[in-house]
């Protein structure tokens, strides 16, 4: 990229301006063409990349790195997955950590990606300090350990796959794994 390419990445258009947070800045940003191909309504705007998330076009708050459970880039296309919380490790004293499960994707079509696509893969990839898949008699469930911009520790989380009943006869071995993570990161 040359020097006059990476001066105008650096200022974001007046048109595509958040409200960042305090020790929020930005990293990247590309302009949206021909709106939302899915999940989303039509219209134009900006994908705007920051140290704290990923600020969508038409949503007045972004996902943090950590709240994006995949990304991918076709060459044209950037296809974001966003975490939806199901269970709060909170709600229930049998619930050893929060749940979530794949929010709608939604896709971006993108004439002019710059360093978009690239911050977007490296930052939710950071995102994640541990990850293992546990087979259960039900089905299955990853757990997790993502990273937090801006917050100390890790935040755990299960995601089940698809069809898998979250509370049953399985419980007290997804705690297990859950245990034997956090003591595997703890001590390693």
């Amino acid at each position: 990229m040359g020097i006059l390419a990476r001066i105008r990445r650096s200022r974001l258009p007046v048109e595509a301006k958040r409200p960042f947070a305090a020790s929020e800045h930005l990293v990247a940003w590309a302009p949206v063409g021909n709106g939302h191909a899915t999940g989303g309504s039509a219209g134009d705007g900006y994908l705007v990349a920051t140290n704290r998330g990923l600020w969508l076009p038409g949503r007045d708050e972004r996902l943090g790195w950590h709240e994006i459970h995949k990304a991918t880039w076709s060459g044209r296309e950037l296809v974001v997955t966003p975490a939806r919380l199901v269970r709060s490790a909170g709600e229930a004293p049998d619930a050893p950590a929060d749940v979530f499960t794949d929010d709608e994707p939604v896709s971006y079509r993108i004439g002019d990606p710059g360093e978009l696509p690239y911050q977007v893969r490296v930052r939710v990839t950071k995102s994640v300090a541990f990850s293992t898949h546990h087979e259960l008699p039900n089905g299955g469930v990853r757990v997790v350990a993502r990273r937090i911009p801006g917050v100390d520790g890790l935040h755990w989380a299960l995601r089940y796959d698809e069809g898998t009943v979250l509370i049953g006869p399985d419980h007290d071995l997804v705690a297990e794994f859950l245990a034997q993570a956090r003591n595997t990161v703890e001590t390693g």
